[in-house]
């Protein structure tokens, strides 16, 4: 059946004319008229100046009760509720929200059917890069529309001298002579790598790309897995043969017999195969497909997942505000694990960050938002990492907001007849259901029934407390913001005590405090968390104990204290010793973040992802192998790179020339490093770490093309680059590749970026798709690389 395409998303004349409607505010209401651009993608509205949104930032859409929280925040009556919209979006790189009341129902309609339906468009252009006609379609309407000024269905001399400076950097004498124009026309459709490529092959049969230079190219450059008759129909799909379109369309067996057979004298042309090699058919990712495909059934302790850590935060750690939004963000991402703090309310209890400025947010609220989203993007369970700072009675209402809103998906005792804990439920048995962990100390059965009487010590706020003044003793230059920290946290040596309602709640994810590995026997349900600092500490005594202990526990990370600015570590470093809990800072997009955001894109994206054999199976020998790995990456160039935008959205347009270069790294584990007490090559003994490595530095290998000048828009390197580098255990699934592309002059934010797991990447000639330094991923802008992996 054929897709969707945005001829089919007939926008209303009333919608593109524009509405006015009410722009909500926390301290006020203003209206404005409120219009669709649908040539150029946007939502547009002028207040003090003109404003827009382009539709594919929007990163998620709320209408009616979906939005009550917000309806609220800003105290309006119910009235509203059933004309509301709120947008959420990205602008220069923060989260933003757009609050709308239309003046009826049916201008409601309108607006959120028809923005549902563009949106919807642009996430699936996004999510492959299939449909290249509809996208060409969409990209040349686009800058028609924005060069056509006088909206008179033409273009002057100078609307196409401005359209210039947006394309390339080449226009420097403020006018445009016969051959420059040559050369924009040219620039529009013109491809010369992809047309080196279709000659080399072509070449090999007498200058036609058959179905056998076909099957070549997949096998010996592509690397392609698929069987022939899985080749032989995406070959039909894309040869431009009227052959290959009665082969695919015919019922005629005769004709599907011959052309499966050989594919007679069905050719693939040069507009086919670049429409190939851009389309979903030869994607970047082997797991393009989004299912989920790792075995699901076994233990919990055998999985890495996607956890959050401080969700309610959406800024820094001190003085942020608390709000459901970073729990709604988290999960809809695939996020399985969320953190709550959680305090004494006025009535009932509160989440926030305890003795700093952050606001607090309601954990009624908090939980009606996890019900909400909670199953959205994976089916499988959730953790709710608690830290319990408020008295037994509100502990106590606690429980019951959480029965109440969570109902019978809400964990209190073992799944099926399982009387005796022995091994932890897999994520297949668990799925929609929500676990919570938090620290505990009744341990016996006998204490169990007790009410109160169990103290708990706030152990994160120790840590943040005694980072803060680590911290301070070794700075040449004390850091202000330790300073108020270990103010802010050194009196926190406050004691809570324990209901018996939140015990019964602890089934599979007991909190536990840690005391060492080898010196503790730990039950199956017993939780642990570190902060990196303690981690740090543990790996550098014994990886491999903490390895073999992550086989049948869980182990939760979570960033140190003195990370006020609610920076990230990088997490491969603890995936690498078997932690599967790997807590992030979703609200900052840092190399930490894009790591885990490209190891969690696998498996159907479903927060759980099947650890390696090394990490789970008993046998340790494996984690002392070591090989050497070649990636090999040949640059080919980059297609319709994007500007910066200000303030209001708009793309910047001067006259500044664009250097580009690309820069290729490597990220890895420390195995190879001295600070890891990992066996060594060739030996089944445990290495003694040397005290003088850093702990905690994970590392990168880096290599880069040279800038090209003076084009912005599609550079052409043509370099290759190569980065080799050891792999432990073959774990080949904790090594990322970044891709980075640069300008030679300007320093801070990258024009545009790609991370990806080195198992997700596919090999040989590939687009890979750009994003933004947030991870929004940009509509038309992509990269050209062959990429290929040897053994060393």
């Amino acid at each position: 059946m054929r897709k969707a395409s945005v001829a089919d998303v007939p926008v209303p004349a009333l919608l593109q004319r524009g509405i006015r409607m009410s722009k909500v505010a926390p301290r006020s209401q203003q209206s404005y008229i409120f219009r669709l651009d649908v040539d150029q993608g946007q939502i547009v509205w002028e207040s003090k100046r003109l404003r827009i949104i382009p539709i594919e930032d929007i990163k998620e859409l709320r209408s009616g009760s979906e939005a009550r929280y917000y309806r609220h925040q800003f105290q309006l009556s119910l009235e509203h509720e059933h004309r509301w919209i709120t947008i959420v979006y990205l602008l220069n790189g923060q989260h933003k929200t757009l609050h709308l009341i239309a003046p009826c129902k049916d201008t409601f309609q309108l607006w959120d059917i028809t923005l549902r339906k563009l949106h919807a468009i642009r996430q699936r252009l996004k999510a492959g890069l299939a449909d290249e006609e509809m996208r060409h379609t969409m990209w040349m309407r686009q800058y028609w529309k924005w060069s056509d000024r006088e909206n008179d269905q033409q273009l002057s001399f100078d609307e196409v001298k401005r359209l210039c400076r947006r394309l390339t950097d080449s226009q420097r004498n403020g006018f445009l002579n016969f051959s420059e124009f040559e050369k924009f026309v040219k620039l529009l459709k013109a491809r010369p790598e992809l047309d080196r490529l279709y000659e080399e092959w072509s070449s090999k049969d007498g200058g036609k790309l058959t179905f056998a230079v076909f099957e070549a190219f997949m096998r010996e450059c592509q690397k392609s897995s698929l069987d022939q008759e899985e080749l032989r129909t995406v070959f039909l799909r894309y040869a431009d043969n009227c052959q290959a379109n009665a082969a695919t369309t015919s019922s005629s067996p005769s004709l599907s017999s011959s052309c499966s057979n050989d594919c007679g004298d069905i050719t693939m042309s040069l507009d086919a195969f670049t429409d190939f090699l851009q389309s979903s058919d030869n994607s970047v990712f082997t797991d393009q497909h989004g299912r989920v495909y790792q075995d699901m059934t076994q233990p919990l302790c055998h999985y890495f997942i996607y956890s959050s850590h401080n969700t309610y935060l959406v800024g820094h750690q001190l003085v942020g505000e608390s709000t459901i939004e970073g729990y709604i963000r988290a999960l809809l991402q695939g996020c399985r694990s969320v953190e709550l703090d959680i305090y004494n309310g006025v009535t009932e209890p509160v989440v926030f960050h305890g003795k700093t400025l952050t606001s607090a947010v309601p954990v009624r609220e908090v939980c009606e938002a996890i019900s909400k989203s909670a199953f959205v993007a994976s089916p499988y369970p959730i953790i709710i990492s608690a830290e319990l700072h408020c008295s037994v009675a509100q502990q106590d209402m606690l429980v019951a907001i959480m029965h109440e809103v969570f109902g019978e998906a809400l964990v209190s005792a073992p799944v099926g007849e399982q009387l005796k804990i022995d091994k932890l439920p897999s994520p297949e048995e668990l799925k929609g259901r929500v676990l919570l962990k938090t620290k505990n100390l009744h341990l016996s059965e006998q204490e169990r029934s007790r009410t109160t009487g169990v103290v708990v010590h706030t152990e994160t706020e120790l840590d943040i407390s005694r980072e803060a003044s680590e911290e301070l003793r070794g700075a040449k230059t004390p850091n202000i913001q330790a300073i108020k920290a270990h103010s802010v946290f050194n009196h926190v040596h406050t004691k809570v005590k324990m209901s018996a309602a939140i015990v019964a709640l602890l089934v599979y994810t007991v909190g536990v405090k840690y005391r060492g590995i080898k010196e503790e026997r730990y039950r199956p349900e017993h939780v642990f968390s570190l902060s990196e600092t303690k981690a740090d500490k543990a790996m550098k005594r014994d990886a491999v104990d903490l390895i073999k202990h992550t086989k049948d526990h869980l182990v939760r990370i979570y960033p140190k204290g003195s990370r006020f600015g609610s920076t990230n570590y990088l997490p491969h470093r603890y995936w690498a010793a078997g932690a599967q809990l790997v807590a992030f800072n979703c609200q900052t997009c840092d190399l930490g973040c894009m790591i885990n955001h490209a190891m969690f894109q696998r498996n159907g994206r479903a927060g759980y992802l099947l650890k390696p054999e090394a990490l789970r199976l008993p046998d340790e020998s494996t984690l002392a192998r070591r090989t050497l790995h070649h990636l090999d990456v040949l640059v080919i160039s980059a297609q319709q790179l994007q500007r910066p935008k200000d303030s209001t959205g708009q793309e910047i347009i001067d006259r500044n020339t664009v250097d580009p270069y690309v820069e290729v790294s490597a990220h890895t584990p420390d195995w190879a490093s001295s600070s890891s007490a990992w066996p060594s090559p060739g030996s089944s003994s445990r290495r003694t770490p040397s005290p003088s490595t850093t702990a905690g530095v994970a590392p990168v290998l880096t290599a880069r093309t040279s800038p090209v000048k003076d084009n912005g828009f599609n550079p052409v390197w043509q370099e290759s680059l190569r980065l080799t580098f050891e792999c432990a255990a073959n774990l080949l699934e904790l090594v990322f590749v970044r891709f980075v592309i640069r300008d030679r002059d300007r320093h801070g934010k990258p024009i545009a970026v790609h991370c990806v797991n080195l198992t997700n990447l596919n090999m040989g000639y590939r687009h890979l798709p750009l994003y933004d330094s947030q991870l929004c991923q940009y509509l038309f802008s992509t990269l050209f690389v062959k990429c290929s992996l040897q053994d060393g």
